[in-house]
């Protein structure tokens, strides 16, 4: 079958959704699938057009045997507020001819991945028009999260928005998302139960592993032969209210000297929260920039305790896709997110994976972590459950079958 991927982040971005975009394409292509793509250049998580491509022209590459057309996109400096709405709606404008035009490649799945929503109508004329399935991907419900996070007023604002949004959401054959509190928006959304699905991202558990060996990160970065590592890597925007974990490290600072914060990646938050360390004079928090792809099991493998850090209100607007790879490698997470969330009902339905920790509450934020630093559960593998759900729940091979499978179903129903 031929599908067409619509969406705007992909390889060579390492991390998020243009990561698990670019493994899915390449998992379908290799299975004998003809599969096109069409999206920007690659700009996160640093918020910059990557060397080598332009963000202000057309361009068509291929890259592991995928066929990718890169549309124009604006990348603004601070992605909050109104920019971020031009930032997405650019590249739905620049996308839409260029999807337009993969009518005559006769694709048998149009498969859009939100964000943006913005993407929405052009997918589904091109799926209407090529007699093709319709499929919604939601990675991240920018909608909920934009309120969420107050961007804009909530009230009849937010009532109206999102009664658009469900009425879009309708439209398509099918809508999935990437855990079952997400899932379930799509249900409250008004989408019938059967058109509602489960497609988690995944992880390679072969390669992401307890005993994977590869680079010494404590070794190379110089960080205390004895010390503790508690590790953050990924995003580093807004929406993750990073804070929190500076405020930890400034509290801890005294009587625990061997409580290393290492903080690893890239994002808009990321200069102000370098600052505000520097400010504080926090030598106990370490900055660096993400690493390769073929080095990050090594990575997770080198801490003590992982952390998931979000603000209020948006835990069921995105699950974030760090926890994979932390639950392959059984790792100790602390999680901050609401009991009646996604990842709130993670914890506790599968006791044990993680420690689940109100979102914006220092106290128990730091209560937590002394506690998880002082059992015998942290280190890469000590994690059992962890570990098990991941090659359970979250194998690669395993998701993107049952994900082939669910194509092929719509195809013949």
């Amino acid at each position: 079958m031929r599908v067409l991927i619509y969406g705007m982040n992909y390889a060579p971005e390492p991390i998020g959704i243009g990561k698990y975009t670019a493994e899915m394409a390449e998992w379908l292509r290799d299975r004998g699938h003809p599969v096109r793509v069409v999206s920007a250049p690659p700009y996160y998580p640093a918020w910059k057009v990557e060397s080598g491509y332009r963000g202000r022209s057309y361009g068509r590459e291929t890259i592991h045997g995928v066929e990718l057309f890169r549309c124009p996109l604006w990348v603004p400096e601070n992605p909050e507020g109104s920019a971020r709405l031009l930032h997405l709606l650019s590249f739905a404008v620049s996308s839409f001819p260029v999807m337009l035009a993969q009518i005559f490649w006769r694709p048998d799945v149009v498969f859009v991945i939100e964000p943006t929503l913005f993407c929405a109508p052009c997918a589904l004329m091109t799926a209407r028009l090529s007699n093709a399935e319709a499929w919604l991907h939601i990675q991240d419900y920018e909608v909920e999260a934009y309120f969420g996070l107050g961007f804009m007023p909530g009230g009849f604002v937010r009532k109206w928005v999102t009664s658009v949004e469900g009425w879009l959401m309708r439209r398509f054959d099918r809508v999935s998302s990437i855990s079952t509190g997400m899932v379930a928006r799509i249900a409250g959304l008004g989408v019938p139960a059967s058109r509602a699905l489960l497609f988690p991202n995944w992880v390679d558990t072969e390669a992401v592993r307890p005993d994977a060996g590869g680079r010494d990160f404590r070794a190379e970065w110089g960080l205390p032969p004895g010390g503790r590592i508690v590790l953050y890597a990924g995003s580093m925007g807004r929406k993750q209210g990073l804070e929190t974990v500076l405020e930890a490290a400034a509290a801890l600072a005294k009587d625990h000297p061997e409580i290393i914060f290492l903080m690893v990646g890239e994002g808009p938050a990321k200069d102000g929260l370098e600052e505000a360390a520097r400010a504080s004079g926090l030598r106990n928090v370490v900055f660096k920039p993400p690493q390769p792809p073929e080095d990050f099991p090594a990575l997770l493998s080198s801490a003590d305790v992982h952390l998931v850090v979000q603000k209020k209100g948006v835990a069921d607007a995105f699950m974030p896709s760090k926890l994979t790879g932390i639950l392959a490698v059984g790792g100790t997470a602390i999680i901050t997110a609401e009991e009646d969330t996604g990842l709130g009902r993670l914890v506790a339905e599968h006791p044990g994976i993680a420690v689940l920790v109100p979102p914006e509450n220092p106290p128990l934020f730091r209560e937590a972590l002394l506690a998880a630093l002082s059992g015998t559960g942290t280190g890469a593998g000590k994690n059992r459950v962890a570990r098990d759900y991941a090659e359970r729940f979250l194998s690669k091979e395993k998701v993107l079958s049952r994900f082939e499978c669910m194509l092929s179903a719509g195809l013949t129903s």
